[in-house]
C-alpha cells in the first residue's frame, strides 16, 4: 500500500517527491515505490456563491437579505477543477492507505487541503506534515515525525469557522450596502476598520494646527551644546521671549559655561530582534518602496524556489530551543557573498543564544524568519530578491553577534541660570553592527526601523574636547544661536506604516478598554501576517484607497462609504474578539457552532441597520465619457499602477486603462514616466512637461544599449491586454466568494 501526500503547490510538491525517492511524473501527481505526491493550486474547493443557495439570490435584491445558509455548499472551482478531480482520483486509488497533509503549517494551508478532502469524500485515515521550511533535511525530518490528523481538526474547525463567518457578514454587508446606494460598495471586519485608520490619520493631519517652536545650542571649546529645560528635560521652548533671553545670557565678552557634570559610562546595545512577516515589509518597505504584497511574494520565492529562507508567514520574531543546535550550519550555508567573514566567523565560535532570540513561549506555529540549511547560490536571485535576503541575513547574524560596546560621555553645563548638554560616543566594540558594515544595498547602515539605540558620534574634534573636560571648569562661550521651527503633523500612512498600524491598532480604538486592548494584543491585531498584504491590496483595487507617491491617501469612494457603514464594523474591536475566539476554537476550548450563532444573530442586526440607513451616495469622479458595453458614464479613478476608468454599472464592470505608471526615467528630471494612450498613439509622460512617443522610447533606448522595452513596455502591454479580458466586476458574487475580508 501506497501513502498519497497533498502539498500545496507543484513546487513544494516536487521537492517533496524528490526527498521520497519519487520518480514517476505525471502531469497531476509523481509516483514512487511508497508515496504518491499531488498538489493543489492554493485552494481548489471553496463556499458555494449566494446563488447556489437559492433563485432569490441570483438577483441582487435587498429585500432577500441577510443570507443565512443552514447547510453550508462546498464547490469546486471552475479554473482549477481538473486539477481537483486528479487529486481525488488518487484519493480513492484502492492501493492508497491514507492520506498525509502536506500543505502549509497554518490555519489556511490545513483548510485548502481538508476541504478537498470533505468535497472529493474521503474516509482514509489522515496524518499531518508540519514543516517550517522546505529543505531536504526539514522534509525528512518531517517525515519522520509525522503527527496525526485529529491532532489538528480543532484547527480546521477554527478556518472554517472564519471563511464562513466572513462569508456571512462580508457578503451580506456588501449586497446590501451595494443594493441601498446604488454603487460597487464592499466592506468586511478586517478591510473596513483599515480604512477607517486611514481617514483617521488624515482627519488628524486636516485639523493639525502648526506651532512655532525655538531651540537654543551654543559653542564651547568646538563642542556644540543644547539647553535644556531644567523642570521638562525638553530642549524645546514655545516661547520665543524666553529663547532670547537665554541667547542674550553669551552677550557678555566674559561669557562662560560653568561645568557642573561630566560622567563616562560604557554602554551597550542589542541587535533588532529577527523579522517576523510584518516587520519585514515595513523594513522593505521603507528602504526600497517594496508593497507588503511584493514582498511577501518575494519571500515566497525565496521560500519555495530558492529554499534558502524559513516559511514567510510568521509572526513570531523568535527561535525556539530546539532550534539552537541548527544554528551553525544555517550560518555555514550562507556563507557567501559579503556574508562569508563574519558567518564563518560565528560559526567557529561558541555560539551562546539569548532570550533576546530563543524563546519557546513566545514561537506559536513558526519561528522568526531566518536562512535554511540549504547552500546558497546568490547569482541566481534577482535583484529584488537579493535586497530581501539581503535584510534577513544580515539580522539572523546581527543577533548572533555580541552586544556593540560604546563609551558614552555626558557634559552639563551651566550659563547664568540655564543648564545646557552635549553628549558624544565612542564606539569601543561593533558587536552586532559588524553585520552591517558592508551593506550593499543602504548609503545608511544605522538605520533600522526598530533599533532599539539611535547611535551617533561627534566629530574627532569635539570628542576629544569633551574628554577634557572636568567638574568647575569654565569654558568661554564661542557663541549662541536660536533657531525656530514648527510642528509637524503626523505623517500619511505608507503600506509599511500601515502595515505596522494594522498589528497594533489600539490608538484607534473608540474605547480603550483594558480587555480589547489586550485581545488586540495576543490576536497580532487587523487581520493576521497571511492576509494583511492582500487586505491592502483588495482595498487598493476597490479604489477605497489610492497611492500618491508612496503616501497612501483615502478616496472619495472611502470616505463616503465609512459614512454609510455601521459603527462597529469600522472598530478594531470586532475583529480582535472574532480572532479570539477563533484561536479558541483552534485550541479546542470554544464550539464553532456556538461562534456562528452569534455571528447570525450579528448579521441581522448589521443588515436591518443598512436598511434603516438614511444616508446617500454620489459619484465625486464621473467623466463624460461612456462605456461602449452599456452607454452609461464611466468613472475615473485611480488605481495602485495608474488610472482607469471604470463603468458605474456594478454589472457591466467595464474598464479601461488610461495610463499606468512604469519605471522608464524621464531623461530631463529622471523622474518615472507614465504610458499613455492607445496602440501606436502610447506615449510617456512625465510630470514635469515632457513628453516621447513608444516608438522614439524604444529607438532612443536601442541606441542607447539599454532593453528598456522589455522591461517597461511589455509588461505594461500584456497587463493591458489582461485586463482588457477581464472586466472589474464581472460576476461579482463569484469575486466576494474568494475575499479574504
Amino acid at each position: 500500500m501506497k501513502h498519497l501526500v497533498i502539498a500545496e503547490k507543484p513546487s513544494v510538491a516536487r521537492d517533496i517527491a524528490r526527498v521520497l525517492h519519487c520518480n514517476k511524473k505525471t502531469n497531476t501527481y509523481i509516483e514512487g515505490t511508497e508515496y504518491i505526491v499531488t498538489w493543489a493550486l492554493g485552494h481548489l474547493v471553496t463556499l458555494a456563491d449566494p446563488e447556489e443557495y437559492g433563485k432569490e439570490y441570483q438577483s441582487w435584491d435587498l429585500e432577500t437579505l441577510p443570507m443565512l445558509p443552514k447547510d453550508w455548499k462546498l464547490v469546486v472551482i471552475k479554473q482549477t477543477g481538473r486539477q481537483f478531480h486528479a487529486v481525488k482520483e488518487q484519493i480513492f486509488r484502492k492501493d492508497v492507505s491514507d492520506i498525509i497533509i502536506a500543505t502549509d503549517a497554518g490555519r489556511e494551508g490545513e483548510l485548502v487541503a481538508r476541504w478537498i478532502l470533505e468535497k472529493a469524500g474521503n474516509k482514509k485515515p489522515l496524518k499531518r506534515l508540519w514543516i517550517s521550511s522546505v529543505t531536504d533535511k526539514a522534509i525528512r525530518d518531517g517525515f519522520a515525525h509525522l503527527k496525526p490528523g485529529k491532532d489538528y481538526y480543532n484547527l480546521y474547525r477554527a478556518a472554517v469557522a472564519r471563511a464562513e463567518s466572513d462569508w456571512v457578514v462580508g457578503i451580506n454587508a456588501t449586497r446590501a450596502l451595494t443594493c441601498k446606494y446604488n454603487a460597487q460598495l464592499s466592506c468586511g471586519r478586517v478591510q473596513t476598520p483599515t480604512l477607517a485608520m486611514i481617514a483617521a490619520r488624515e482627519q488628524e493631519i486636516r485639523q493639525f494646527q502648526p506651532q512655532p517652536f525655538y531651540t537654543v545650542s551654543a559653542l564651547a571649546n568646538g563642542v556644540p551644546f543644547v539647553w535644556t529645560d531644567k523642570k521638562s528635560g525638553s530642549n524645546r521652548t514655545f516661547d520665543k521671549a524666553r529663547a532670547e533671553q537665554i541667547r542674550a545670557l553669551a552677550d557678555p565678552a566674559d561669557a562662560s559655561f560653568e561645568i557642573l557634570d561630566v560622567q563616562k559610562k560604557t554602554k551597550t546595545s542589542t541587535s533588532p530582534a529577527l523579522y517576523d512577516l510584518t516587520a519585514l515589509q515595513q523594513e522593505a518597505n521603507k528602504r526600497y518602496g517594496f508593497s507588503a504584497k511584493e514582498t511577501l511574494n518575494i519571500m515566497q520565492r525565496l521560500y519555495e524556489t530558492h529554499k534558502v529562507l524559513t516559511y514567510p508567514r510568521t509572526d513570531s520574531r523568535y527561535l525556539t530551543t530546539d532550534m539552537i543546535g541548527t544554528l551553525k550550519e544555517r550560518l555555514e550555508s550562507c556563507a557567501v557573498g559579503p556574508y562569508r567573514k563574519l558567518a564563518l566567523s560565528l560559526a567557529r565560535t561558541k555560539l551562546r543564544p539569548t532570550k533576546a532570540f530563543v524563546n519557546d513561549q513566545k514561537v506559536s506555529d513558526h519561528h522568526a524568519i531566518i536562512p535554511t540549511e540549504q547552500f546558497v547560490s546568490l547569482e541566481h536571485m534577482t535583484n529584488e530578491e537579493r535586497k530581501i535576503y539581503d535584510l534577513v541575513v544580515r539580522r539572523f547574524l546581527a543577533v548572533l553577534c555580541p552586544v556593540c560596546e560604546y563609551e558614552e560621555t555626558a557634559v552639563k553645563a551651566q550659563l547664568g541660570s540655564e543648564v545646557f548638554h552635549a553628549k558624544g560616543n565612542v564606539l569601543t566594540s561593533p558587536g552586532w553592527r559588524e553585520a552591517y558594515a558592508s551593506d550593499l544595498f543602504s548609503d545608511d547602515e544605522d538605520e533600522f526601523t526598530d533599533s532599539p539605540t539611535d547611535f551617533r558620534t561627534r566629530s574627532d574634534t569635539a570628542l576629544s574636547s569633551l574628554s577634557t573636560f572636568h567638574k568647575g571648569d569654565r569654558i568661554p562661550v564661542a557663541s549662541i544661536v536660536v533657531k525656530e521651527g514648527k510642528t509637524t503633523p503626523p505623517p500619511y500612512f505608507t503600506e509599511g506604516t500601515l502595515i505596522a498600524a494594522m498589528e497594533n491598532p489600539v490608538k484607534y480604538l473608540e474605547h480603550r478598554d483594558k480587555t480589547i486592548v489586550r485581545t488586540l494584543g495576543e490576536t497580532g491585531g487587523l487581520g493576521t501576517v497571511a492576509t494583511r498584504a492582500d487586505i491592502i491590496e483588495k482595498l487598493f483595487h476597490s479604489f477605497l484607497m489610492e497611492k500618491r507617491g508612496s503616501e497612501i491617501h483615502i478616496t472619495s469612494k472611502g470616505k463616503q462609504l465609512l459614512e454609510l457603514v455601521p459603527q462597529d464594523l469600522k472598530s478594531p474591536e470586532l475583529t480582535a474578539a472574532w480572532e479570539l475566539r477563533l484561536q479558541a476554537i483552534a485550541k479546542g476550548t470554544e464550539s464553532d457552532r456556538t461562534f456562528m450563532a452569534e455571528i447570525e444573530s450579528y448579521t441581522k442586526t448589521l443588515i436591518n441597520e443598512i436598511k434603516r440607513g438614511n444616508g446617500t451616495f454620489r459619484h465625486e469622479n464621473l467623466t463624460r465619457t461612456k462605456c461602449p458595453v452599456c452607454g452609461k458614464y464611466m468613472l475615473e479613478v485611480n488605481g495602485k499602477h495608474g488610472k482607469l476608468l471604470v463603468c458605474q454599472d456594478r454589472e457591466c464592470g467595464h474598464r479601461e486603462t488610461l495610463s499606468r505608471k512604469t519605471n522608464a526615467r524621464c531623461p530631463n528630471c529622471h523622474k518615472k514616466m507614465d504610458l499613455v494612450g492607445k496602440g501606436d498613439g502610447q506615449r510617456f509622460v512625465c510630470s514635469c512637461g515632457y513628453k516621447e512617443k513608444l516608438s522614439s522610447f524604444e529607438a532612443r533606448k536601442k541606441k542607447e544599449g539599454k532593453s528598456g522595452s522589455k522591461r517597461d513596455v511589455n509588461q505594461y502591454l500584456k497587463k493591458q491586454a489582461k485586463e482588457a479580458n477581464e472586466p472589474l466586476n464581472n460576476a461579482f458574487a463569484d469575486a466576494f466568494s474568494k475575499l479574504k475580508l
